[in-house]
């Protein structure tokens, strides 16, 4: 019997002992968190660039818009490439003579004329113009030689002279219009315009206020003058297609920023500083 208990009492404490030792032992450690680890971001796509805005200049001009060392320069100039900052977009300057800007804006070769255009019925049938910038008029050049028989707008609508104006231009609408008796002469350019009454070639140039006022703050090295009484109201604004609603909405949206912060009124005195109204 004490065999017995002997062996019964030894199993007990083999028993003990194992439930010691298994407390005792160290325990395993999960170090990991029961949640699956977040997968790495995948970072957004590039945002897609903006295509370049280009526009459309005739630098026939100055100093609206003219060429100087290869470089198109003048307020239209410095309008466009403010445009680039203000829109996000790359400007290109496309160069195009004066009769293809409609032209090159319908074929799609362009997205804005900026180049001292003024707005016309017949125009505004084919493009959609933004807000005009600038109030401008047709105006009478000559020589300072004939200021009597030429000096007003009453004496150039009598005139039976040589009256220049440029193609295609309002000044070339205004002449066809209100002075069929004069021998009407066409021009290519601003420039030629103003030789060629230098050199006695015409009697009359016609063009906008912003070539009077030119040959205004000049007048003292000149042999020109301008009569500075307005022969026809007009605005000057840029173009766009008229099924682009988004880029005419945004220019427009530009220059009345441009007209509340003064940047309008700024460019405007650094190119024509002669305007004299």
């Amino acid at each position: 019997m004490r065999l017995r208990y002997r062996s019964v009492w030894i199993a007990l404490g083999c028993f003990w002992m194992t439930l010691i030792l298994n407390s005792c032992a160290p325990r395993e450690v999960k170090t990991g968190s029961s949640t699956p680890p977040p997968s790495p971001q995948t970072s957004a796509p590039p945002a897609t660039p903006l295509p370049d805005l280009r526009v459309g200049m005739a630098p026939n001009y100055p100093p609206v818009v003219f060429k100087e060392q290869g470089r198109l320069m003048g307020l239209e100039a410095d309008f466009a490439r403010g445009l680039g900052d203000e829109l996000g977009r790359r400007i290109v300057l496309v160069e195009r003579p004066w009769e293809m800007l409609i032209p090159a804006l319908e074929a799609g070769e362009i997205d804005v004329i900026m180049s001292g255009m003024s707005i016309t019925e017949a125009r505004q049938r084919r493009v959609r113009f933004v807000k005009p910038y600038m109030r401008v008029g047709q105006m009478s050049i000559i020589r300072k030689a004939d200021r009597l028989e030429l000096g007003s707008p009453a004496l150039v609508e009598r005139t039976r002279g040589r009256v220049g104006f440029v193609a295609e231009t309002t000044g070339a609408a205004y002449v066809q219009e209100h002075l069929p008796q004069a021998q009407h002469v066409p021009l290519p350019s601003t420039d030629a315009g103003l030789e060629a009454l230098r050199a006695g070639q015409i009697d009359v140039f016609i063009h906008d206020a912003v070539t009077a006022w030119r040959v205004g703050s000049n007048e003292a090295n000149d042999t020109l003058t301008a009569s500075y009484s307005p022969l026809t109201e007009e605005y000057l604004a840029w173009a766009v297609r008229k099924t682009d609603e988004t880029l005419h909405r945004d220019l427009e949206a530009v220059l009345e920023g441009w007209r509340h912060s003064e940047h309008l009124r700024e460019l405007s005195r650094k190119w024509l500083t002669f305007r004299t109204q």
